[in-house]
């Protein structure tokens, strides 16, 4: 498979350092993408040209996929007392 042609857009400015005239897209399967040749930006555009979000990396999708589960944790659930009022 051929390397994709890729184009700079002229007056298009990155999202990320600001930059303009730095823009390369390409179409990769009928897909397009965008790379900032200054700081390495680059992202995948949906169907209106908007960009597509890549998910971030945060606990709770890294590490739950990393280790599993401690056994000696175990849930606990809240009940309300009704003995302890408050008063009104």
């Amino acid at each position: 498979m051929s390397e994709p042609k890729k184009r700079f857009i002229a007056g298009a400015v990155c999202p990320a350092c600001s930059e303009q005239d730095k823009i390369q897209m390409w179409d990769e399967d009928g897909v397009p993408h965008r790379q900032c040749v200054a700081c390495g930006y680059a992202d995948t555009l949906d169907a209106r040209g908007n960009s597509v979000p890549k998910e971030l990396p945060t606990r709770v999708n890294v590490s739950a996929l990393k280790k599993p589960a401690d056994p000696k944790v175990q849930a606990v659930q809240f009940f309300p007392n009704p003995k302890l009022k408050k008063p009104e």
